[in-house]
């Protein structure tokens, strides 16, 4: 999994509602508690993190609907860092910073002192209990951590270096892997199996 991927999910959420308004009833929430719920009792901004992540595969360090729970659990993984913030940072806001978590988001931008986050239920008229899935730009100063995930990053690799891996990983002789180039696979379709199997 790598962050361009965590983020394309996320972006693809953008404008899911709850509905009716003010319930906290929303996809998110029927898929972590395998059923339709509402209510108060029922925040989702984690359960939205918890969601796209399940969508790529990915185990969050601890199963919570709390913001808070999961920073902690981050914090005993060694997974949790409080500052220089990146794309794809679960950060965990406390707006009235009072101590307490209120709302998280997954980072798609840093920009000097301001995040952009995709960020489950939050809205123009409340930060943190807004109930629609929307792209954010906060202040840096409201951040208390995040959970950086342990990312596969995507390293160039030429036609040559593909054609090795796959002949390495997958066991393709030269005359096959000529075949292929020949025939059937574009230079690109190379790269691309081969950072899939790296």
């Amino acid at each position: 999994m790598t962050v361009k991927e965590i983020i394309a999910i996320a972006s693809k959420e953008i404008g899911v509602k709850e509905s009716p308004p003010d319930s906290n009833k929303v996809k998110y929430n029927t898929w972590y508690y395998g059923r339709e719920v509402s209510g108060s009792a029922y925040p989702w901004c984690m359960v939205f993190v918890q969601w796209v992540f399940a969508q790529a595969g990915v185990a969050v360090p601890v199963k919570t609907a709390s913001c808070g729970t999961l920073l902690n659990s981050a914090k005993s993984k060694g997974q949790a860092v409080y500052k220089n913030y990146q794309p794809g940072d679960v950060v965990i806001y406390d707006f009235d910073e009072n101590g307490s978590t209120d709302h998280c988001g997954i980072v798609e931008s840093v920009n000097g002192s301001k995040i952009t986050a995709i960020e489950g239920n939050t809205g123009s008229g409340n930060d943190a209990d807004g109930g629609q899935v929307q792209r954010r730009t906060r202040n840096v100063s409201s951040i208390v951590g995040a959970w950086r995930p342990p990312y596969k990053e995507v390293e160039n690799v030429t036609v040559d270096e593909a054609k090795t891996i796959l002949k390495n990983k997958a066991g393709l002789s030269d005359i096959t892997i000529d075949w292929l180039s020949y025939y059937k696979y574009s230079d690109d379709l190379f790269v691309k199996l081969a950072k899939a199997m790296r």
